[in-house]
């Protein structure tokens, strides 16, 4: 059996007529999107935690999600099953945490890494290498400019964001209310906004 062959729901059918071939093949299916979610989480945990501890955490969660999704549902598999899986990793990530709403380090780095920074540039060959060199350092200064401007909730609301949580994310991440995140992203893009008048 190839997954490609098979729409979710039938291999969900297969599943629940106890074909341990069609198990197999969505776990398969299913791992990319449960590894990349990982990856994206393994920074805010605390000690003692490494990625494949992540993993085998989602892969808890899609199996929860395997065993009790039913077609009945308003949801369909693969956003049932993203959501059990991120629900079971952030789960480790809280429980890893020594204080209350405090998920990130003290010290947050609101700029890329250097070795990111040099991919990102070595894989555009569209543009002037000295005008993207001007426009990092453009970026950078900006940066620089705004993290002495946010408080430390507001920068880790920024560092969410920048990695491509959204409200809901960001506000299960750091136990606070959706309103709290759409309020500390507001004074964020004001801050922004003053900077950018002022460079």
């Amino acid at each position: 059996m190839n997954y490609k062959d098979y729409n979710d729901y039938e291999l969900l059918d297969y599943i629940h007529s106890s074909n341990e071939d069609a198990n197999e093949i969505l776990i398969y299916k299913y791992r990319p999107l449960t590894i990349s979610i990982a990856k994206k989480m393994l920074k805010y945990c605390y000690g003692g935690v490494d990625l494949n501890d992540l993993i085998q955490e989602g892969m808890l969660g899609l199996n929860d999600a395997i065993n009790s999704f039913r077609d009945d549902k308003l949801a369909n598999f693969s956003t049932y099953a993203k959501l059990c899986i991120e629900r079971r990793i952030y789960s480790v990530v809280r429980s890893t945490r020594t204080y209350k709403n405090k998920i990130l380090n003290e010290s947050v780095s609101l700029e890329d890494d250097e070795e990111n920074t040099i991919d990102r540039f070595l894989a555009d060959n569209s543009r002037n290498p000295d005008s993207m060199v001007e426009e990092y350092d453009y970026q950078k200064n900006i940066l620089n400019k705004l993290s002495e401007q946010l408080t430390d909730f507001e920068k880790q609301v920024f560092e969410l964001k920048k990695n491509e949580f959204n409200y809901k994310e960001i506000a299960e991440i750091l136990e606070k209310d959706a309103k709290a995140i759409d309020n500390a992203l507001q004074r964020i893009k004001n801050k922004l906004k003053n900077i950018m008048k002022e460079a």
